[in-house]
Parts: structure tokens; C-alpha cells; sequence
């Protein structure tokens, strides 16, 4: 569906809650959807504004509630915000309260000291920029985007609080941090009083940490959900590179997907995969979705898109039948972690 000219009135679809499924995030009260929307690429001012408009509605429309962002996204940075922002303005502000709005803080986005880390000048600061990017008196979750191993951790802990306690963010998550840390952290967050709602790893079927070091186990132990990115591996598990790398794929100029990993044993391992994702009746995406999703710690996947029918086609991961232990086994047996990537 295309919403047509920028000054064209957007009204949300009636049925939009009966077209996702809403899982609650650990031991909250939240339900966020299975599927969240992520603005970290091509939500800069490189892409057309009318088309990132079409697909953030579309994805309202389909029941995605909840938007993810960071000062970071762009480029250049704070961009992807500011779009967020514009539409929220124009578009989305009737249903402000119907949405789940998330931004991070803490990776660096300029050479100023204050511009990175987790310390509570930057943390705090960065928030109040993103609420002017945003549009917005608050956000639904407010996440240290990464761990800052030289500032103490009871500061970054404190600055996560104060945006609670300051009526600035509803929810407070993390993201990236290695599993020790993570526990330290909820630990101190639950002592304050804001318990930690969401961990934000990388999980995938080429890329199982969370289940490796331990994540997984300490989620369901102390009660916070996972809300995982990258669950299509930057594209590897689609269709698009299984013959090579196409003209103008994300490979050929993405800081986060190099060309030579694109190798014979990639190709080898995710062919098998597409190969068990037809006999299913669905796509390779569809399945890698699928398989994140399986897992009753992940609360939501972060999709992107760049077209609507995109959009539609990874959504519908959720209409087929669940995985059975064979495939699964199979899964493992392609599925190999660190394919494609560098670790």
C-alpha cells in the first residue's frame, strides 16, 4: 500500500491487532510483537523520505507497535530519529500511545568525549537530543547501547535509572553487553527499583551466542526479555547472495557485511537451509524468523525493510507450522555459528 503524498491524512488500519501475535517481555506487564521494526539502516537521508514513510506505516498497519532506534542510526547520525520524528508529527501522533518507542545511547557519534560511552553525561544528554529527534516527551525504552568497560557500571546503571525516575523513558534495556555483565547490570537495576526490560543481542541461525555464552539460560533466570537483531544475518539468510553477490546488494558497500564472506562454504551451508525452507513451503528469511522466534526468551525480532512487499513477505514467518525436532537437527547441522561473519 502506498499512503500516496506527504499531505495526505493517514488513518490506521481497523484490524491491525489481529494480524501479529504480542508476546509479554519477561517478567513485565509489556507485550511487545513477535516483530519489531528497526530504523538502523536505510533510514538515513540517503533513502527517499516517501518511501520510508510508506513502509513505517505499512508496518503500523500490520500490527508492528513497536519502533527501534538510536542516536547513532543514519546516516548521518540523529537522521533516522529526526524521520521518526517527522512522522510521528504527521502521521502517528493520534496513536502515540499505542506505540513502543525505543532508542539507545552510548556507541559514538562524534569525536567529543560526551558524543560515547556510558557515562551519565553522555547517556542523559543523548536522550534529551533523541526526544527532540523523536517528537516526543518520552520513550518507551531507553537502552545503554553498548558496554563502557572504563566508566563504572553503577554510573551507567544510575544514568538509566534517572531517565525512569525523570518520567523521560518508561522501560530501561541493554544492548550488546556479554552475559556477565548483563547480570551485574539487572542486578543493580532491579535493586534501584527499574528492573532490566529488554537485552538487545545479535542472534541468528549463523550466529548463536546468546545461546553459547549463556544468555539465553540468564534471561529466563532473571526475567528479562530479548529482543534480537540481525536475525537474517545482514541478508545471508535470504536468497540473495545463494548464486554470488548481485549488483547493489548490501555487500557491496555495507560497514557490517564484507564481500569475502560470501564464500563457497557459505553458499554450500545456507543452500541446504534454502533447500529445507522450500520442502517447508516458505523462504530462507521465513525461516531463519521462525527459528529465532522459537525460543520463549526472544520477546521480539527487529526486522527492516526496504519495500513494502518486504515487509509483508517476513511477517508471514508467523503463519507456518512450527519447526519439528528433524528440522531443527538439520538446522544445526548447516546452521553453523560464525558463518559469514567475523568473530
Amino acid at each position: 500500500m502506498s499512503y500516496g503524498a506527504f499531505d495526505q491524512t493517514y488513518a490506521a488500519a481497523g484490524d491491525r491487532y489481529q494480524r501479529l501475535e504480542y508476546r509479554r517481555a519477561g517478567n513485565s506487564g509489556l507485550d511487545l510483537p513477535a516483530f519489531s521494526f528497526g530504523l538502523w539502516q536505510k533510514f538515513g537521508t540517503d533513502y527517499p523520505f516517501h518511501t520510508q514513510r510508506d513502509i513505517v506505516l505499512h508496518a503500523f498497519d500490520l500490527g508492528i507497535t513497536h519502533f527501534d532506534n538510536a542516536d547513532r542510526y543514519g546516516p548521518p547520525h540523529r537522521a533516522a530519529q529526526q524521520f521518526f520524528g517527522r512522522v510521528l508529527g504527521r502521521d502517528l501522533a493520534p496513536y502515540r500511545d499505542e506505540l513502543i518507542l525505543s532508542t539507545k545511547a552510548g556507541n559514538p557519534i562524534g569525536p567529543s568525549p560526551y558524543l560515547k560511552g556510558g557515562s551519565r553525561k553522555s547517556l542523559l544528554t543523548s536522550l534529551e537530543h533523541s526526544l527532540r529527534d523523536l517528537n516526543t516527551d518520552y520513550v518507551d525504552i531507553f537502552y545503554s547501547h553498548s558496554p563502557d568497560l572504563t566508566t563504572p557500571i553503577e554510573e551507567t546503571v544510575g544514568a538509566l535509572v534517572s531517565a525512569v525516575q525523570q518520567g523521560k523513558a518508561l522501560y530501561v534495556g541493554i544492548s550488546n553487553y556479554g552475559t556477565e555483565r548483563a547480570q551485574e547490570t539487572a542486578a543493580l537495576l532491579r535493586h534501584a527499583g527499574v528492573p532490566l526490560l529488554v537485552h538487545q543481542p545479535r542472534y541468528s541461525i549463523f550466529d548463536r551466542r546468546p545461546e553459547l555464552n549463556g544468555l539465553l539460560k540468564l534471561a529466563a533466570e532473571d526475567g528479562f526479555g530479548l529482543v534480537v537483531y540481525s536475525p537474517l544475518a545482514q541478508g545471508l539468510l535470504t536468497d540473495k547472495y545463494l548464486d554470488g553477490i548481485p549488483s547493489g546488494a548490501r555487500a557491496e558497500n555495507s560497514t557490517f557485511l564484507s564481500p569475502d564472506v560470501i564464500d563457497g562454504t557459505y553458499r554450500q551451508r545456507a543452500t541446504a537451509l534454502h533447500r529445507l525452507a522450500e520442502q517447508r513451503g516458505q523462504s530462507l528469511a521465513q525461516l531463519a524468523l521462525q527459528w529465532v522466534l522459537r525460543q520463549p526468551q526472544v520477546t521480539s525480532a527487529l526486522i527492516g525493510a526496504s519495500s513494502t512487499w518486504q515487509l509483508d513477505h517476513n511477517v508471514r514467518a508467523l503463519d507456518f507450522p512450527p519447526l519439528t525436532e528433524q528440522e531443527l537437527a538439520l538446522i544445526d547441522e548447516h546452521g553453523v555459528h560464525g558463518t559469514g561473519l567475523r568473530l
